[in-house]
């Protein structure tokens, strides 16, 4: 019993020394330094300058013995190699930690920054001082990232001591739903979640959590939060909420809209407010509402050959306005052909922001080879999926009789000609009794 105890605490040591060795599942991400060329004077087009660099990450401390056991690219400059402290593991998550030789890998640029009061009008007394603190005298640095497959996005303010490389995360605001798709007047929940370092200053010395949207050059204020007085900031916007008591308890910011609707789609902005230091993410909105198919006149009129009548086709209530409408025909031996687009008309936005659009349809049986009838279908294709509406197409008078009807005529000629060779046999065998009958008499 005490040998398979032994070996039980072996396998743990070895499997905790084996968990220490792999870093713990935290990535190693290439990156792009970014930042102003040296003498630029700022303006419009400001020239920058981009360096290859390289982020080690781990949830605890480094040790030179940990560091020397690193060895990076021989291509990439030592002074563009960080060492980064993530004891949160926001950094961590499997989309920024691709399988190794994956040529699909995350994207990631660092950017200089410089800590500075906030000028947003209720975030202001979040800084009680005009002087910076000591804190912040320091080499601060901003970092973007978005995960494979757009599965994360993330932004980081780091801190290092002046001429250090070894980088403490201090802001770190993440999104698990950098782009959402969503169906008209459902509920919505755009994903936000921030971590402050508990070691830092800036902790427990206030916050503000904004939404912004932004769309086409047209913004507006969602909802603003000021954390350190407790209040709400003043806007016009209705039906959207965020949790507070998940905001204090785990850092949840996530604005919740209570009913999805056309004008929400666009870009979404989270912003973390701290004490000298923000950080922000964005979140893409889409609404996306199949179309509802309508074809008129219902039912369809019955078509005489040389007759023409014109079929239409309306598509209502769908979002975004990309659409494409066409028609097609299947017979009564189950072939199908297509009839083209018809006529499609402009579109037409209601008061709810959704589109509607149609299709008219020249039904010549003779042009468009419809035989002896089938059913007519209109296809919208949209990003919400195909939809499609069908009607019965009645042709009458057709000159060439189809085989069903030949095979028909025959059979009911055939009984005729029975039915003609019972009567002459009835008949016949009549006079010729009757006959007999007559002579008989005359003897």
């Amino acid at each position: 019993m005490s040998e398979i105890s032994t070996i039980y605490k072996i396998s743990l040591i070895a499997f905790a020394l084996f968990l220490g060795v792999s870093g713990s599942g935290c990535p190693v991400l290439e990156c792009w330094f970014v930042q102003e060329k040296p003498g630029s004077r700022g303006g419009f087009s400001v020239p920058m300058s981009q360096e290859k660099s390289l982020m080690f990450i781990r949830t605890d401390l480094y040790n030179q013995e940990t560091i020397s056991d690193l060895h990076p690219p021989a291509d990439i400059s030592p002074s563009r190699i960080y060492y980064v402290i993530d004891p949160a593991g926001t950094f961590c998550s499997s989309s920024l930690n691709p399988p190794k030789g994956s040529v699909n890998k995350p994207k990631c640029e660092i950017n200089p920054f410089m800590p500075h009061a906030s000028m947003v009008r209720w975030t202001a007394a979040l800084t009680d001082s005009a002087q910076s603190p000591i804190y912040l005298q320091a080499d601060w640095f901003s970092v973007a990232v978005q995960g494979l497959d757009k599965q994360l996005t993330l932004s980081s303010i780091m801190r290092a001591p002046s001429t250090s490389k070894e980088l403490d995360v201090i802001l770190s605001i993440s999104s698990k739903t950098p782009v959402v798709r969503s169906r008209l007047g459902e509920p919505v929940l755009l994903d936000c979640g921030f971590w402050v370092d508990p070691s830092s200053p800036v902790h427990g010395s206030g916050f503000s959590v904004e939404w912004r949207y932004q769309f086409r050059g047209e913004g507006r204020l969602i909802i603003a939060y000021d954390g350190k007085n407790d209040r709400f900031a003043k806007t016009t916007e209705t039906g959207a909420d965020i949790d507070i008591t998940a905001l204090y308890e785990t850092g949840n910011a996530s604005l919740i809209l209570e009913e999805a609707q056309v004008r929400h789609s666009g870009t979404y902005i989270c912003t973390v407010y701290l004490p000298h230091l923000l950080a922000q993410v964005t979140v893409d909105l889409e609404i996306v509402e199949p179309p509802s198919l309508s074809i008129y006149p219902s039912p369809l009129p019955f078509l005489v050959p040389g007759q023409v009548i014109v079929a239409q086709c309306e598509a209502s209530g769908f979002a975004p306005h990309t659409l494409e409408l066409g028609w097609e025909f299947t017979g009564a031996d189950g072939k199908s052909q297509s009839l083209g687009q018809g006529g499609v008309t402009g579109h037409r936005q209601a008061s709810d922001g959704t589109f509607s659009q149609s299709t008219r349809l020249e039904l010549d049986s003779a042009k468009l080879g419809l035989g002896r009838g089938g059913e007519i279908t209109c296809v919208a294709k949209h990003e919400g999926g195909t939809r499609r509406a069908s009607a019965t197409l009645n042709v009458i008078g057709v000159n060439a009789p189809s085989i069903e009807d030949s095979m028909a005529m025959v059979a009911v000629a055939l009984v005729l000609y029975g039915v003609i060779k019972i009567l002459s046999w009835t008949f016949s065998s009549a006079d010729s009794s009757e006959t007999e009958l007559n002579e008989k008499k005359q003897k």
